[in-house]
């Protein structure tokens, strides 16, 4: 499958053996019928520059690129013999199935955070809680010694903005830059799409926040919330929280992603559904005390630490692949049969 139009074009992608699969024809091309080409050898292609300079050739359009058939079919590609493209699939595959293990395991790190902070405030079950009698609240019965607030009681909601388009090397930078359409969300980020200089950042209203910011996409696709682990700027259609005194942003963190559901049923926008920043000062969240906010904090710090650690590992994962698979789509690196 390849992504066919519009701004995520030349993606592809391997359907797997007995994979369930749903895709809009308008969208995506398929190949099939493969004659002396491991697929997975097309998709690795794919992702190589020689790969991507043939995609580029193949694309129509500005304002909406899209891909035509007619010029697809006039693509230009080395193959090897069949039993040297599996060898070559099978090594970049290695790197492949440890960067899928330490998603699965990272996804699994943020489950178990997501279900401590529901048991300890959501459900109100956090040690201790049994000499904690419940008091009325806007929300219903919470423990005595917490309150019901704002959002931004707990929390400061800043604004971001896009850099002017004469700076040099507007895109060319290296500091990543987090927009609604290419935002990763959940644990740990560290690579968008689109990266600005320093100058850039210089010249918009954004700034460099710094990591463990917590980013959340605001307008069109909305309640996408994500924890950077690097610098990182952001467009206009974001908001960057930071947590006021006596709130970490882990727990920060945690409770957004909570509270998803609320903002994106509450927003505003003719065109495209906008959370605004009136939208975070009318939710009323609870405020635990400092002290259950800060052992929560450092329970769930192990968890942050490895999804933190698996994520660098991904990155360099990534890199090293990468470097790889050009040499070897090639055959500048030679591979033995086993």
């Amino acid at each position: 499958m390849l992504t066919s139009i519009g701004a995520l074009l030349g993606l592809p992608y391997v359907v797997r053996n007995n994979e369930e699969f749903y895709f809009k024809d308008g969208n995506l091309l398929w190949f099939r019928h493969f004659r002396n080409l491991d697929s997975r050898f097309l998709y690795y292609w794919m992702l190589s520059p020689s790969g991507k300079a043939q995609l580029a050739k193949s694309r129509i359009g500005s304002a909406q690129p899209a891909f035509t058939i007619n010029l697809l079919k006039q693509m230009q590609i080395h193959l090897p013999p069949v039993s040297m493209q599996r060898r070559v699939c099978q090594a970049l595959e290695a790197y492949d199935d440890l960067i899928e293990n330490n998603q699965r395991r990272i996804q699994i790190l943020e489950g178990m955070a997501r279900r401590l902070y529901r048991e300890w405030f959501v459900h109100f079950r956090f040690p201790g809680h049994e000499n904690h009698p419940r008091i009325p609240s806007p929300l219903g019965e919470i423990p005595q010694g917490w309150e019901a607030v704002p959002f931004t009681d707990i929390s400061d909601v800043l604004s971001g903005g896009t850099p002017k388009t004469d700076i040099p090397d507007y895109w060319n930078g290296d500091i990543p830059f987090f927009t609604p359409r290419d935002a990763p969300a959940g644990f740990y980020v560290s690579d968008c799409d689109k990266h600005v200089t320093e100058l850039g950042v210089s010249k918009c209203a954004s700034q460099l926040y710094p990591p463990d910011t917590v980013f959340i996409t605001a307008r069109g696709t909305v309640g996408k919330v994500a924890l950077p682990s690097v610098p990182m700027a952001m467009n206009q259609s974001c908001y960057a929280l930071r947590g006021k005194v006596g709130v970490s942003q882990r727990f920060l963190f945690l409770m957004t992603l909570q509270q998803v559901d609320y903002l994106r049923t509450n927003t505003g926008g003719a065109t495209f559904s906008t959370i605004v920043v009136d939208t975070f000062k009318r939710m009323v969240v609870v405020k635990p005390e400092r002290e259950v906010i800060a052992k929560f904090t450092s329970l769930v710090g192990g968890m942050f630490d490895e999804a933190r650690t698996l994520h660098q590992q991904t990155i360099n994962l990534r890199a090293t692949r990468d470097l790889l698979l050009p040499r070897l789509l090639s055959g500048q690196i030679k591979l033995e049969a086993n």
